[in-house]
């Protein structure tokens, strides 16, 4: 399954919103990496077991689960998770892309690639559209995350 969609960060219509930064968007997104307790729920630890020039290696501990990631990153452009195939775990990724079209005008993209099933019919393609809307909350909770950083607030 592939799914992506945007999330607009700044609407200048919009007064009671406080604009971001693209550096306050990147920072919040190295917090995601070095810890992502506040982001994902259920999270019980993270390890990083490897760094590297150009990616690093972390252990997730979900306490029943235990996945491991490798994290590639373009400063201030892009984020990629991708998730380690084992035997807890299919393996799939999570691209976070800030994008901005105009001067001020932040999105961030959302891009996953699972390898969950979308076959009309299938056991699997019943729960397509709740795993989609489960990613949506989540990235509308990790946008509200980094706001509350950038804001000087602690996520937990």
């Amino acid at each position: 399954m592939n799914f992506e969609h945007l999330i607009a960060i700044n609407d200048p219509g919009n007064p009671l919103i406080p604009p971001l930064s693209r550096e306050q968007l990147w920072e919040g997104l190295l917090h995601r990496i070095e810890n992502p307790l506040p982001f994902l729920p259920g999270l019980e630890s993270c390890a990083i077991v490897e760094r590297h020039a150009d990616h690093l290696l972390r252990e997730l501990d979900f306490g029943a689960a235990r996945i491991r990631d490798r994290v590639t990153q373009a400063e201030l452009r892009w984020v990629r998770f991708d998730i380690l195939p084992g035997e807890q775990h299919a393996g799939g990724s999570l691209t976070i892309s800030i994008e901005e079209p105009e001067s001020g005008s932040l999105f961030l993209r959302f891009a996953y690639a699972t390898s969950l099933a979308a076959q009309p019919g299938s056991e699997e393609a019943a729960y397509v559209d709740y795993i989609k809307s489960a990613y949506h909350q989540s990235d509308l909770d990790c946008v509200r995350i980094i706001r509350t950083l950038a804001a000087g607030g602690d996520p937990q």
